[in-house]
């Protein structure tokens, strides 16, 4: 069974950085892309940022120039680096990711179960 963990959320305040993690296991035959995503409380999930297998990346116009997403293929991880943070930039963020999985031809969506962020102004 595939599992998403993230990790490296916490306590930061205005301006500072924080690195999150999302590290893939079970039985994985492929992952064509990672998704960082962030939930504030009282608003919907939005994307932050993406990456495609081939590197690509894609960010939202709140985060950019601040995050990066980078992706570590032979360790099954993304990551998400995250500098000048805001109070703004405050929610549960999630790792998805696009995983074959050997039980299907296709790539399937998995999510992580997220890990906190808090800035603090």
């Amino acid at each position: 069974q595939v599992q998403l963990v993230e990790s490296g959320g916490g306590l930061v305040q205005s301006g500072g950085s924080l690195r999150l993690s999302c590290a893939a296991s079970g039985s994985i035959f492929g992952i064509n892309r990672w998704g960082w995503y962030r939930q504030a409380p009282g608003k919907q999930r939005e994307l932050v940022a993406n990456i495609t297998s081939g590197g690509i990346t894609n960010y939202a116009a709140s985060v950019k120039g601040r995050f990066s997403i980078s992706r570590d293929n032979a360790k099954k991880m993304s990551f998400l680096q995250m500098n000048s943070l805001k109070p703004e930039d405050t929610a549960v963020y999630y790792c998805d990711a696009g995983i074959r999985d050997g039980l299907d031809y296709r790539f399937l969506d998995y999510w992580g179960q997220g890990t906190l962020v808090t800035v603090s102004s």
